[in-house]
């Protein structure tokens, strides 16, 4: 099981991206809306009462909600920093820049595709139809790119 956690309902096309990836794999995952801030208590009751393994939480600006996450749990946090202000350097550098003891894995601004890839390869470790999948997922993301390749060299073939 995976959450989703947003920190408004604004980020939803970004959990999207995670949502899409992770039917695709048949795995079991809820999306909730709580704010670091503003619903610190729901947060806490989310995180403190969820069934997951692994936690996504996706935030823009300050960016406090992953950090606030991983300070509620020892499971892992993986922080999708939102594009809103300064191109989203103000999220992402508030995900990395964890303080020690309360990390949390932090991928690209707007990557919720990649963040449930990394919150997938998680459970995997414990799930091998899961690594299967995986494993599949990978072998046709190489045949997209061969395929692509073949098509270039033939329409520029001197």
């Amino acid at each position: 099981m995976i959450c989703i956690i947003m920190g408004s309902e604004s980020d939803l096309k970004i959990a999207e991206k995670a949502v899409s990836i992770l039917k695709d794999f048949g795995v079991e995952f809820e999306v909730r809306v709580a704010s670091a801030h503003r619903t610190p208590d729901l947060l806490e009751e989310i995180v403190k009462n969820s069934e997951a393994k692994v936690f996504i939480a996706i935030a823009g600006l300050a960016a406090h909600l992953p950090g606030v996450v991983a300070s509620l749990t020892t499971r892992p946090v993986i922080a999708v920093p939102v594009e809103s202000k300064l191109d989203g350097m103000d999220a992402l550098l508030s995900c990395v820049q964890m303080p020690p003891g309360v990390p949390t894995a932090t991928v690209g601004i707007d990557r919720g595709d990649n963040g449930a890839l990394l919150a997938l390869e998680i459970l995997a470790l414990s799930d091998e139809e899961l690594d299967k999948k995986l494993k599949d997922f990978r072998k046709k993301q190489r045949e997209k790119v061969m395929n692509a390749d073949k098509r270039v060299r033939e329409l520029y073939k001197n």
